[in-house]
């Protein structure tokens, strides 16, 4: 039995993970600034910085983009670890 995994809806759905991740731990981050977890994301997203509209825009275009990193390099592992 053949398993595959469309490229793009991976890639996407990665992406729109990440990104929409990103999104609610800024709003968490604003809604409990004691709690703050941005600190995470200055050593992760470079450029980005705390807080203004571009560096959030920033932020959501480079952590969509870690997922269509993780979008190419995980499929290779898959498909590997399913031929034996």
């Amino acid at each position: 039995m053949s398993h595959k995994i469309s490229l793009l809806a991976f890639g996407h759905a990665s992406s729109l993970f990440i990104s929409i991740s990103f999104t609610l731990c800024v709003v968490f981050d604003l809604l409990f600034p004691q709690q703050a977890m941005y600190e995470a994301w200055l050593k992760l997203l470079p450029g980005f910085e705390w807080l203004n509209w571009q560096s959030f825009f920033l932020g959501l275009i480079e952590s969509y983009l870690y997922g269509w990193f993780i979008t190419l390099i995980f499929p290779q592992f898959y498909r590997h670890s399913a031929c034996h």
